[in-house]
């Protein structure tokens, strides 16, 4: 008697919510060599297994999709939505970002379009109380729309857009994220000193999106 007491309370037991809908962006234009892809991936998924950042987000039943993003007419999605529900799910995630491909070598940097095609997924996920693009890249749009239209719109959904700004010197793509890119509430820009940096630089950037000062 006691178990089956126990079992339809299990049952009745509300759903946690989802409290984040993220896109993890990954520039793969024609700036960034083979080796550098490697990093931002294999560093993603480095960031994922760190326990505080794991369990925040389990807890939070995160919903993340990758988008891997160059030119104006190229952003794939490489991997859909997917609730962080347990540590299985967030495993199976990890080991499909360590599996990505890059779908495009020689491209250009449209940030503009990339903007927009992140900002399209959110239909999918509109029961997520927060909404964020984590958005990292090594250079400023030189193709397609310039990323006005999008930041605007984003104001408009409530969505947060976060920047990664990969700088090899000095803090050009950092000042430009800030300028053109970013939006939203406690929205931030996390600079990496060069492709070696970005495994920290991505750390840093989850821990701030997961745990906003807010929160």
């Amino acid at each position: 008697m006691r178990m089956l007491v126990c079992l339809l309370g299990l049952l009745g037991a509300p759903a946690r919510a989802c409290q984040l809908a993220l896109v993890l962006g990954i520039d793969v234009s024609h700036s960034i060599d083979t080796a550098e892809y490697r990093t931002q991936v294999q560093g993603l998924a480095l960031a994922l297994r760190d326990p505080v950042i794991a369990s925040t987000l389990v807890e939070q039943q995160v919903a993340l999709t990758v988008v891997q993003w160059s030119g104006a007419e190229q952003q794939d999605i490489s991997i859909p939505w997917q609730r962080m529900l347990t540590s299985r799910h967030l495993a199976r995630f990890e080991a499909q970002i360590n599996a990505l491909s890059r779908p495009w070598n020689n491209s250009n940097t449209g940030v503009g379009a990339a903007l927009q095609k992140m900002l399209d997924q959110f239909d999918q996920v509109r029961d997520c109380k927060r909404r964020v693009v984590d958005f990292s890249g090594d250079g400023v749009s030189n193709a397609g729309p310039l990323p006005v239209d999008a930041r605007s719109r984003a104001m408009a959904m409530g969505v947060v857009i976060n920047g990664l700004a990969i700088d090899r010197v000095g803090l050009s793509v950092t000042n430009y994220y800030r300028r053109h890119v970013t939006t939203g509430r406690d929205s931030f820009v996390v600079t990496a000193r060069g492709y070696h940096d970005y495994p920290r630089a991505i750390r840093t950037k989850l821990f701030r999106e997961l745990l906003p000062p807010s929160s």
